[in-house]
């Protein structure tokens, strides 16, 4: 599977012509139309609308195009789906789903989407899925959910309605606790991109909600970041170039891994001599070496990053 960029993932409502169109000018990697809990339900049908009109007519060349429906315990999200993806679903690359809780879910999710693609004659399997993280139960069963379609992308952590599931005593959604030792959201970020790494998919972190306070969003980002996660949500332009910036590499790492990755090819060849364990400079690098690199190497290319240091095999 091909992964996109998802540094940034900017929350739009469905409801709003005007930041709808406004998103499609801002850099981040990701757009998600949301027709959950950003409108309210007396608004909700028309959102519908205004999202498929956006994604036929924008422009959103080098974004990933997402509309979030609503979750499975409403009775809105089957027309959510019908209605968007047979309106749009050449313009759309992703359907999220909220506050998934078991695989089956997904799996409804994923039938629905195969039997519209079918009627409308679109390319059967090629509208992917990210899955939201968001209650305990959730939580339980996050392997099973991130195996339970080929359509799986992303698994995405939701903060502030996981907060409610587990009785945290906080309205700070996304910051820690000042009266726990640790960081309470250790875990579930842990699991979460522990079962997106066996399933191959990417992992993303929830929202920051002290949108003026981009400092504190860039802390708390780096944090899942150094978890391995690809991304975060943005709810403001404000936290989009913090985001771009916590998940990409550094340019002296990026330069570093590419230069790993080609020692290595270069040495494992037979122009190298076959070699698995060598140096570059004074590092030792091999295969683990590479698989580290190759991960580096992999966020910075997403990104368009473009090195500035070439590999230049020894002198034999």
């Amino acid at each position: 599977m091909s992964l996109r960029p998802r540094r940034s993932c900017l929350a739009v409502p469905g409801s709003s012509t005007k930041m709808l169109g406004k998103a499609q000018g801002l850099p981040a990697d990701q757009i998600f139309c949301d027709l959950e809990d950003s409108v309210a339900p007396g608004a909700k049908e028309a959102a519908r609308g205004n999202v498929v009109a956006a994604l036929n007519e924008g422009d959103w060349t080098g974004k990933t195009r997402v509309v979030r429906v609503n979750d499975l315990t409403t009775k809105w999200t089957y027309r959510d789906v019908i209605t968007v993806v047979e309106g749009a679903g050449q313009n759309l690359d992703c359907i999220m789903l909220p506050k998934v809780q078991t695989a089956a879910q997904v799996q409804w999710l994923d039938l629905l989407l195969s039997q519209i693609e079918q009627v409308m004659g679109f390319e059967v399997g090629r509208i992917g899925i990210e899955a939201q993280i968001e209650n305990a139960l959730g939580l339980s069963n996050v392997k099973d959910i991130a195996f339970a379609s080929d359509r799986i992308e992303t698994i995405i952590f939701g903060p502030a309605d996981f907060m409610a599931s587990m009785n945290m005593p906080s309205l700070v959604v996304g910051a820690l606790n000042p009266d726990y030792p640790g960081d309470p959201f250790h875990y579930p970020l842990f699991k979460i991109v522990e079962a997106a790494r066996a399933r191959g998919v990417q992992a993303i972190d929830g929202p920051f909600l002290q949108i003026r306070d981009v400092d504190a969003f860039r802390s708390v980002a780096k944090k899942s970041a150094a978890l391995g996660y690809d991304g975060k949500w943005v709810l403001h332009p404000g936290q989009i170039d913090a985001a771009n910036e916590v998940y990409r590499p550094r340019q002296e790492d990026y330069d570093h891994a590419e230069l790993i990755l080609d020692a290595y090819a270069w040495h494992t060849s037979e122009a190298g001599g076959h070699r698995g364990a060598v140096m570059l400079g004074d590092e030792m690098i091999d295969e683990a070496s590479a698989k580290m690199a190759q991960v580096i190497a992999g966020k910075g290319r997403a990104a368009g990053m473009q090195r500035t240091k070439k590999f230049e095999p020894p002198a034999q």
